[in-house]
């Protein structure tokens, strides 16, 4: 993929990423517009992987691109031991908003400041969790224990009230459902009834069933 122009010629716009990585380097962030850090931010990272590999050949490519020889000496024994252990990812850009009077997008490019190995992500997040754990555990434990004796005794006595209830509803639901299916039957019957008796006899087969509803 090209570079991005920049709306510059060529010369000034490689002084400008050059003087952008350079000052990025030196203080460990920068701010500028949004396209010139995306830019900025690929070549800082190619430094940074020169800086790791710390040869002369790559000492040399360095100090070709970077104007201050301080901060070639910074980034090889400050900056790119830092992240030996990763693999890319060195900085991050962080979005600030339009510009007054341009409303150019404006960003800050900044070195992460602890980078970690993935074992050590996952070992965190684990230890976090058990911490969490842990909390909740204690929070539940002390409000048990700020309850006086009165107020456990009444908590006691509500659970033992609602399982009566609980059961108390059961037993009534059983007893529905039987008379229903007694209704049930009487209607079956009724019907059967209703197509062999006729005038009196049935009527009075419909006051009986009608009683024992």
């Amino acid at each position: 993929m090209g570079t991005r122009k920049l709306n510059l010629p060529t010369d000034q716009r490689m002084a400008l990423l050059r003087n952008l990585v350079t000052s990025f380097l030196e203080n460990g962030r920068v701010e500028t517009t949004l396209t010139r850090a995306k830019e900025a931010q690929s070549l800082a990272e190619k430094m940074i992987t020169l800086g790791k590999k710390n040869t002369l050949a790559t000492k040399r490519s360095a100090l070709a691109y970077i104007t201050k020889e301080d901060v070639v000496t910074k980034l090889f024994e400050q900056v790119a031991p830092k992240y030996a252990a990763v693999n890319g990812g060195y900085t991050t850009i962080y979005k600030l908003g339009p510009r007054r009077g341009d409303a150019a997008e404006m960003a800050l490019l900044r070195l992460f400041e602890e980078p970690v190995k993935e074992e050590e992500k996952t070992s965190k997040k684990a230890t976090k969790k058990a911490e969490e754990a842990t909390l909740q555990e204690a929070q539940k434990g002390k409000k048990e224990a700020d309850l006086t004796q009165e107020e456990k005794d009444a908590v006691t006595n509500i659970t033992k009230e609602l399982a009566a209830l609980k059961m108390q509803l059961k037993e009534q639901y059983t007893a529905y459902a039987a008379s229903c299916e007694k209704i049930h039957q009487l209607i079956d019957i009724a019907m059967l009834a209703a197509g062999q008796l006729k005038g009196e006899a049935l009527a009075k087969f419909v006051n009986r069933s009608v009683e024992l509803l």
